[in-house]
């Protein structure tokens, strides 16, 4: 996986651009299978989603609880709330865009960041800080995402497993593409 500093075609200055490596690395894989057992699975969903915020912050987006993964706060407006919700996501780009998935570890739910941003498209991507608004649309095309399933597997491996876990209840997990917001 590459990451660049951030460029111009970046779409935030605060968040590297990440591009997906032809083949998941040694150590990302190894990462992985840690994350994939009983103790790794608690700490990513209790433990990480906690600190990761903080983390971010802290270490000016250099530093988050996934180490080596691509790791972003993804601020939402509360569907119901209306209130800015910030939540720690791993992230990749597809040229100038920034694509997330709302996997939520496979649960049989979508995370509460995936409503938000469908009753609010409007949301801000950012590794250490507030970064440009983005408009955020669902990827439903079928070949569109099976294209960046493919690409994501390489970010993270642990993404077929969540998909599967997702399909066994009955739940499709959805793609987004974050994209330079219109002024």
């Amino acid at each position: 996986m590459t990451i660049h500093n951030a460029s111009p075609s970046t779409p935030s200055d605060d968040l590297p651009r990440v591009d997906p490596p032809d083949r998941v690395s040694p150590p990302i894989r190894a990462y992985a299978a840690f994350l994939a057992t009983g103790v790794g699975r608690w700490i990513a969903k209790n433990i990480a989603p906690r600190i990761d915020p903080w983390l971010l912050r802290a270490t000016g987006g250099r530093q988050a609880m996934g180490l080596m993964l691509p790791s972003a706060l993804l601020t939402t407006t509360g569907a119901k709330t209306g209130q800015p919700r910030t939540n720690p996501i791993f992230y990749f780009h597809d040229g100038p865009d920034v694509i997330v998935i709302a996997s939520k570890y496979g649960n049989d739910k979508h995370p509460a960041w995936y409503y938000n941003l469908t009753a609010n498209p409007r949301v801000q991507i950012a590794t250490n800080g507030a970064g440009p608004v983005m408009t955020a649309t669902e990827v439903t095309d079928p070949d569109e995402q099976e294209r960046l399933w493919a690409i994501a597997y390489r970010i993270y491996p642990l993404w077929p497993d969540y998909r599967r876990r997702a399909a066994r209840c009955h739940r499709t997990t959805p793609i987004i593409r974050l994209h330079a917001a219109a002024t």
